[in-house]
């Protein structure tokens, strides 16, 4: 009896759809950075889970599985942020997780704490994956930050001042970002205990 075929949908990739061999699907996600895809028993299914979309076919199935994994999802971004005082001048950036390569990097703000700056790191990486149709998961090393995110709402001592206009601005315009729109990656909290600094660590720490 011959084994049975799988079927391949690709939601993000060089060609998007329904493919009816892992060469074939292969050759749209292999080096293809965020690429979306998973495998199905029925073409029906795969139909089905093209037209519903990424967002409730791999995101979800990311959420279930990823807190039970021992190793990370290496196809992935991290953001952190840097805090010299905390509160002191602050910073963020964002990472390919894999190959710690920086795919961006905020400007030096006189005055914050890091929980606004890891907040700010991920609504950032938010913003840039919905530009760019990315819906790869994003790890952060701060419950905190991952509160704000998911109420909407910061809570903070500092007060806006002269030193932190600028910030308080960029924390109202992510605020906004998040009242307006919607997206489909997984956040995730990285697990430091377990696999070490979070690729995006400034490696400032004494």
């Amino acid at each position: 009896m011959s084994k049975k075929s799988k079927f391949y949908v690709v939601w993000n990739g060089r060609k998007k759809g329904v493919f009816y061999s892992w060469e074939d699907c292969a050759e749209q996600v292999k080096g293809f950075i965020g690429a979306s895809y998973k495998s199905y028993e029925s073409e029906g299914e795969a139909i089905e889970a093209f037209e519903q979309g990424a967002a409730k076919n791999v995101a979800e199935h990311r959420k279930d599985t990823s807190a039970h994994h021992d190793t990370p999802i290496w196809e992935s971004l991290a953001v952190d942020a840097a805090c010299s005082g905390n509160p002191g001048p602050l910073e963020y950036r964002g990472v390919w997780t894999k190959t710690q390569k920086e795919i961006f990097h905020s400007k030096l703000y006189p005055l914050g704490t890091v929980n606004m700056g890891e907040f700010l790191a991920i609504v950032h990486a938010l913003a840039l994956c919905k530009q760019k149709n990315v819906t790869l998961p994003i790890y952060t090393d701060s419950v905190t930050a991952l509160a704000w995110v998911r109420n909407k709402r910061i809570k903070t001592n500092m007060e806006r001042t002269s030193h932190t206009h600028d910030l308080f601005e960029h924390l109202d315009k992510a605020l906004l970002w998040l009242q307006n729109n919607t997206y489909q990656n997984v956040l995730l909290k990285w697990q430091t205990e377990k696999w070490g600094e979070i690729p995006a660590d400034f490696g400032r720490k004494s």
